[in-house]
């Protein structure tokens, strides 16, 4: 086409249709210059749906036009569709930039909060400059992007900064097509923009504006907590080496060992705390600036209580001014976790802040800025050399996941830990920003309030919504009373599907789903899965073998109660012969009376297959976890104690062929070789490392006797990095190609991912007459 147009004499006009992540980022000023550059005439603008360009101008003009745009588009962009046609001319007369056109659908994707450029902090240390020290400096590379839209497209009009009339020179610069804030919507200054405040408890203003942060800066330093409203929600920012201070922020959040986050001045103060490879460097110093999860250094300053017993720390760097300006006053790290009681959302909103933080915010650090949307913090560790996502917040979340081909609406409604929600449209899946556990009345309002801005934003009303299968999950509860049609998707098929969806998988796979807990379509809990499935269906091919949970949740939260049915199980029905194990010692006689007699009737004691609950029995046999205090604690300790320990060793294991369950992986000779070697006083390390192994070898056996290639990874387990790289390891020693997360979490994150790609297969091949089985 380019060459026949290179015959052609005269102007000609193409018409180019772009989506993507091409608004908030100063696609159109880009576009502008660059025509402005080849003297073509014509226009962009905005749609709904992503940008459209028209452009008249020499042939050859046309073609450098073209080939220039993938190439040279901003840096925070990134391009799903390009699609240009050539056309007779209208005859323009010079560029412009257009007013949107809000009537397309409401396809464009809409980018996350980007952290600060280094453009503009410069500006705000620069004493000559008239953005010096305003914390809410922004322009077209960097700022606040889905934590303040209401509506798309991406114009001022439809965010929360509306409000705020630009000022004469705010507006010369958003005019400027030679100016970075060429169309930047959040552009503001001092004389023009939001402003800070600093509150006492009850809300009255001790300072306000440059003088509210130094004032909080030295109540931090006095080892007070600071409620800190930033660019998604509160944080809750208290000196990091202060142990006093931090303990105090413990109690009166109701967080007992679960480790908090920390927010440090620059990449040199993390240098100082923690090992940082260039990778997690990178990822500490990207747009998307998450929590990184690091190791900490032998000489850390940072108090014990910031992450007790854990050799990690969770840091991450400013990626506001308004973080910026407060790290550069008080030169040191802060504790800088999510403003709410435990299980909780985040705090958005000033006036409620006062009222949900009484009690532990001793002030409140706020602007007057509306923040449309709560966002956290994202989480991510690096792992067989890629970055994995733990939790997918700001910087990430609501980019969508390319598939492979376009698919019905579906809206889904996750899980009910770490909550997500996703919505189909097109050949993309959005996914929302972590919602998390939805436990109590907050978190409700706030997945209700996260589905309808979902839908709200890209004004869809999918025919279908999908769910968990557990009957009492309240997302599931929300999908039966939305009067749309139900599809329910298991548990562990979601998150095989949203593994295959995020590696642009069809056909038939071999799942391992590995996890705590999931609804089984047999009404046990799964969660020892192998599926061999494909993205409408499964067939459950193995399982790890089943046993007891006495006292059914509370068997989550207390590990003890878990070992214990397995040495029930050892002992055919008694705890003979297991008095000198720290689990036993963790009940007194009653207490073990009681879950004998549970367990002998099977009374509240719920059956499950899950590998999540045996890393629980391994850390009450190793006293290391007798209850927890967050979920996974168990398992991570037994990743964290490894430190490096070198055995390739495992236990003795059977896999066993069951007629109607398929193969049952048994646990039995694994725990009889566990109980051997602490009686013989073989280190924690390497017992932690043999029951790894143990369980890699077990999935190796499943693996070939199934022999389906390709292997694909999913659920929380698949968090643990020894587990995970051993895994992968592994496998591909044995000749299978194996896929695993990276920017969807192998959590309940993603579970919701997972049943908007099921759900929109199941209805493709019920409209098309296929079955929906292997």
């Amino acid at each position: 086409m380019i060459e026949s147009m290179n015959n052609q004499q005269g102007q000609q006009r193409v018409s180019i249709y772009i989506t993507g992540a091409v608004q908030g980022v100063g696609f159109r000023p880009f576009i502008f210059r660059l025509a402005r550059e080849l003297a073509l005439t014509g226009f962009v603008r905005n749609s709904s749906s992503g940008v459209v360009i028209e452009a008249e101008g020499p042939p050859v003009a046309l073609k450098l036009f073209i080939e220039r745009i993938p190439v040279e588009k901003p840096q925070q962009s990134f391009i799903q569709n390009y699609q240009y046609a050539f056309l007779d001319p209208r005859g323009f007369h010079d560029f412009e930039i257009r007013e949107s056109d809000p009537s397309a659908s409401k396809t464009a994707v809409v980018l996350p909060d980007i952290a600060t450029c280094p453009e503009c902090l410069e500006e705000v240390f620069d004493p000559a400059n008239r953005r010096f020290l305003y914390p809410f400096t922004n322009c077209t590379h960097c700022g606040p992007r889905y934590s303040i839209i209401e509506a798309l497209p991406y114009d001022r009009v439809n965010t929360s900064m509306r409000k705020f009339r630009m000022c004469p020179e705010c507006e010369e610069e958003y005019k400027d097509a030679d100016n970075r804030r060429f169309h930047a919507q959040p552009n503001a200054c001092s004389e023009c923009g939001p402003h800070l405040e600093l509150w006492e408890s009850d809300g009255k203003v001790a300072a306000s504006h440059q003088e509210a942060i130094v004032a909080a800066a030295n109540a931090i330093h006095d080892g007070k907590i600071v409620a800190v409203k930033d660019i998604g929600g509160f944080h809750l920012v208290v000196d990091a080496h202060n142990e006093e201070g931090v303990e105090r922020l413990r109690e009166r959040k109701h967080r007992e060992e679960k480790p908090f986050a920390l927010m440090f001045p620059s990449l040199e103060f993390i240098e100082e705390q923690c090992e940082v490879s260039a990778q997690e460097a990178a990822l500490l110093q990207s747009g998307e600036s998450p929590i990184v999860l690091l190791r900490k250094r032998g000489t850390t300053t940072v108090a014990p209580s910031v992450a007790p017993g854990n050799p990690c720390l969770g840091a991450m760097l400013p990626y506001s001014p308004l973080h910026h300006i407060l790290l550069a006053e008080l030169g040191k790290a802060v504790v800088a976790t999510s403003a709410n009681l435990s299980e909780e959302p985040i705090c958005t909103d000033e006036h409620e802040a006062l009222e949900r933080l009484a009690g532990i915010a001793d002030m409140f650090l706020v602007h007057n800025r509306p923040i449309i949307r709560s966002v956290d913090d994202s989480v991510v560790r690096v792992m067989m050399d890629r970055p994995l996502v733990l939790r997918r917040a700001r910087g990430y979340a609501p980019l969508p996941v390319t598939l492979k081909e376009d698919g019905p609406g579906i809206l889904a409604t996750g899980g009910h830990l770490k909550n997500t929600v996703a919505l189909n449209i097109g050949n993309s899946a959005f996914i929302s920003q972590h919602i998390g556990d939805l436990q109590t009345k907050q978190s409700l309002m706030a997945f209700e309030r996260t589905l309808a801005s979902l839908t709200t934003l890209y004004e869809s009303l999918p025919g279908t919504i999908a769910c968990d299968l557990h009957p009492d999950y309240l997302s599931t509860e929300f999908a039966e009373s939305s009067g749309l049609p139900v599809i329910k998707v298991q548990h562990h098929h979601a998150h095989v599907v949203s593994c295959m969806a995020e590696n642009h998988l069809d056909g038939t796979v071999l799942g391992i789903a590995w996890d705590g807990t999931g609804f089984g379509d047999d009404g046990t809990v799964w969660g020892g899965e192998f599926l061999k499935a494909d993205l409408t269906s499964y067939d459950r091919v193995a399982h790890l073998k089943t046993f007891l949970l006495p006292g059914g949740d509370k068997a989550a939260v207390e590990p003890r109660r878990v070992a214990a049915a397995i040495l029930h199980d050892l002992s055919n029905g008694s705890f003979e012969g297991y008095s000198d194990l720290a689990t036993v010692k963790a009940f007194s006689q009653e207490e073990l009376n009681v879950l004998k007699n549970m367990l002998d009737k099977k009374i509240n004691a719920p059956v499950t297959s899950s590998v999540g609950r045996l890393f629980d029995a391994t850390a009450s046999i190793l006293d290391i976890n007798q209850t927890l205090c967050f979920e996974g604690q168990a398992a991570m300790a037994l990743e964290y104690i490894l430190d490096g320990t070198a055995v390739d060793d495992y236990y003795d294991f059977n896999v066993n062929r069951d007629k109607k369950e398929g193969y049952v992986l048994d646990w039995t000779d694994l725990f009889r070789g566990i109980i051997r070697d602490i009686r013989s006083d073989v280190s924690k390390p390497a017992v932690s490392a043999k029951f790894h192994n143990t369980l890699v070898e077990m999935a190796i056996d499943v693996a070939k006797k199934i022999g389906e290639s390709r292997i694909v990874l999913s659920g929380g387990c698949f968090q643990n990095g020894y587990l995970t790289e051993r895994m992968v390891d592994r496998l591909r020693d044995e000749g299978f190609k194996v896929y695993w997360h990276q920017l969807i979490p192998p959590n309940d994150g993603g579970i919701s991912l997972g049943q908007a790609v099921c759900g929109a297969h199941r209805v493709a091949a019920k409209e098309t007459g296929e079955k929906c089985v292997l």
